[in-house]
This record gives C-alpha cells, sequence and structure tokens, in this order.
C-alpha cells in the first residue's frame, strides 16, 4: 500500500489590510460577473513561492528541514500594486500584482535550491508573482474585468516586510481548496521595529 499523498505550496502570508481591500473589490465585481468567473475567497489569498504539488505525507519533515536552512540577510519588503490578468494568451486569471524586487527573487531562489537536493525541480518558468482573485472559465466577462483593472491603474493597495514564510497544505473539496499552514520559518532577522507583515 502506497504512502498517503498530500499537496503542498510555499507562501507568504498576505497582510489583513491588503485583503480586506481586495476582499471590497471582489464582492463588487461578483455582483457584477456570472457564472463564468470562479472568485477566490478573501481568507485563501497567499503569495505562493514555490508550488511543489503533490508528494508522499513521509516526506514532509525531509522538506521542512531543507526550508528551515533558507536564509537571507534582511527581510523582503514587497508592494501589493493594481490589479489586472496575469500573462498569458488567453485571459483567464484576474489578480493583484506583486512588485518582484531582487530581494523576493532571491527568496525564492533559496526555497528553490534546498528543495531540489529533494528531488522537488527547480521552477522552469520565469517567476512572477501575483494574488489571484478569480478564475475565468471563458471569456464572457472578461471585458468587465478589464475595465475594472484600467480603473484600478497602478495604485498601491498595500506595502509589507516579511522575514518568514510559510509551508502550505493544499485539500481539494468540491467547494473549493481548503489551505493549512504546516510549518513556518524566519529567514532574515526581523525589521527594525517590526514584527511581521503589515498592511
Amino acid at each position: 500500500m502506497s504512502d498517503p499523498q498530500i499537496r503542498l505550496f510555499v507562501a507568504l502570508e498576505v497582510p489583513a489590510g491588503v485583503r480586506a481591500a481586495l476582499g471590497e473589490v471582489a464582492a463588487r465585481l461578483r455582483t457584477q460577473t456570472g457564472r463564468s468567473v470562479r472568485w477566490v475567497h478573501p481568507e485563501n489569498l497567499h503569495l505562493t513561492l514555490k508550488f511543489i504539488g503533490e508528494v508522499e505525507a513521509n516526506k514532509k519533515g525531509a522538506i521542512e528541514g531543507a526550508l528551515s536552512a533558507v536564509r537571507l540577510h534582511e527581510p523582503v519588503v514587497i508592494s501589493f500594486r493594481g490589479i489586472g490578468y496575469i500573462r498569458h494568451p488567453q485571459p483567464r486569471v484576474f489578480a493583484a500584482g506583486v512588485e518582484p524586487t531582487p530581494a523576493l527573487r532571491g527568496l525564492v531562489a533559496g526555497i528553490e535550491s534546498a528543495l531540489v537536493p529533494l528531488g522537488i525541480p527547480a521552477e522552469s518558468r520565469e517567476f512572477f508573482p501575483h494574488l489571484t482573485l478569480a478564475r475565468l472559465k471563458s471569456g464572457e466577462d472578461a471585458a468587465l474585468l478589464r475595465g475594472e483593472a484600467r480603473k484600478s491603474g497602478a495604485d498601491e493597495i498595500g506595502r509589507a516586510a516579511y522575514h518568514e514564510f510559510d509551508l502550505m497544505q493544499s485539500t481539494l473539496r468540491p467547494d473549493g481548496a481548503v489551505y493549512t499552514r504546516l510549518a513556518r520559518f524566519p529567514f532574515a532577522p526581523p525589521a527594525a521595529g517590526t514584527s511581521g507583515a503589515a498592511a
């Protein structure tokens, strides 16, 4: 009998203020869009750094050990800015933008390097940070959401300084995925006068 599988990813928690602001946008647009748009619950918003996927449950300890060794010399400061479609020939993911700073890219590279020795391959695609707000099953409401993106421009939604990241488990259910934090890992000393992410 094979070992049970769990679905894992590495992420940064989204500040409460950013979740609230994006939740208001989603609540307003939900009343204007149809069944072609599947909205993400605000409490499920997260910034994915590495999607690990399905692994044997007994591999979790080794993954946690590898991630605990990731280090940076300073916290990662992130600006959440603007909404729109992520780059794709057909608009299917409506998202909030995240400024891809060198420090954020360095953190992602460190996570990738830590996991490769465990047989978890590095991502071949360019890292494109974003917060998924909704997924479109068809192009029915694409024009409406594109108009909303134009109105929002590149306004900053919030900013946060991070010195830790999370290992998350995703449990797929008929009504959507449920995310559970399995562990939190400090990767840098806290910023002066802060204790973690802030809105």
